[in-house]
């Protein structure tokens, strides 16, 4: 008969990380979607410090088909895709609505500019503030260099930790207490690098910031250039955001809820127990 096996229970989240994880988990939902409604107001992107509509980088909107159709078009550079039912043109197909996103995706209405950047301000004013303090936890507090900062020896596992995951295979015992070269990579891209260009380029595309700090114009070649820029950035938020569920999901959603609500994980074991029929 063999022997029950109990997982070792370690504390993984400090109280701060994890009132800092749910509070910005609500503000990014509101930046996004508040974002998307002040977007569909000008549902196009440029490079540089003017808008040439001619040309955009990016646009989203509609035309009728020679049938008198109206369908959603996507225009990235030259190319050109139908996106109706996503981009561009939304609703059944009995009253489509020229809409670059869907109304569901927006807040706080289907077509509320000036609520929208209420939100969105509003929800950047904690954000912001708080990305700062959680880095600053994070490097006076020497959080950064024990769990965050790649070693040299994880380098050499990189393809095993690459192969792993693609697999979805991961980390169990006492490798599981720490994250991998890829997560850790992961999270100082988006702490020390996208979050910031987020933030910044925010700043630059409002005129009171301009007058206060121009260099951020400088900085980001233009408000255009600064718009594009955090559209990207937001959108690598998303793409973040997404894969960070799945995995979450497929590598335990319980075990690693709770690690993010009381602080407490338990290392999965080295192997899974076997019963005797197995032998």
């Amino acid at each position: 008969m063999s022997t029950p096996r109990y997982p070792t229970v370690i504390k993984r989240h400090a109280l701060f990380t994890r009132l800092w994880h749910w509070v910005n988990v609500v503000c990014l939902i509101v930046l996004l979607m508040s974002g998307l409604q002040i977007f569909n107001a000008h549902p196009s992107l440029y490079w540089g410090k003017d808008s040439h509509f001619d040309t955009p980088a990016l646009s989203i909107g509609a035309m009728r088909a020679d049938n008198g159709e109206l369908r959603g078009i996507t225009r990235l550079g030259g190319y050109r895709f139908d996106t109706t039912g996503v981009l561009g043109v939304s609703g059944p197909d009995t009253d489509r609505e020229v809409r670059a996103f869907p109304a569901w995706s927006t807040l706080p209405g289907p077509r509320w500019l000036a609520m929208g950047r209420q939100w969105h301000f509003l929800a950047a004013w904690i954000f912001a503030p708080m990305l700062i303090g959680y880095l600053a936890y994070l490097v006076i507090g020497g959080q950064l260099r024990r769990r965050l900062l790649p070693r040299a020896q994880e380098w050499r596992h990189l393809g095993k930790t690459l192969i792993d995951h693609a697999r979805l295979r991961f980390p169990r015992g006492e490798e599981a207490r720490h994250y991998n070269l890829l997560q850790k990579l992961t999270y100082l891209l988006i702490l020390f690098l996208i979050t910031p260009m987020v933030i910044l380029t925010g700043l630059t595309m409002s005129p009171t910031m301009d007058a206060a700090w121009p260099w951020l114009l400088d900085l980001f070649g233009g408000r255009q250039t600064a718009r594009t820029l955090h559209f990207l950035c937001a959108s690598a938020l998303v793409a973040f955001f997404i894969i960070h569920v799945l995995l979450v999901l497929v590598s335990g959603f319980v075990n690693n809820m709770r690690s993010m609500i009381t602080g407490r994980y338990a290392l999965p074991p080295e192997k899974e127990p076997r019963d005797d029929a197995s032998r």
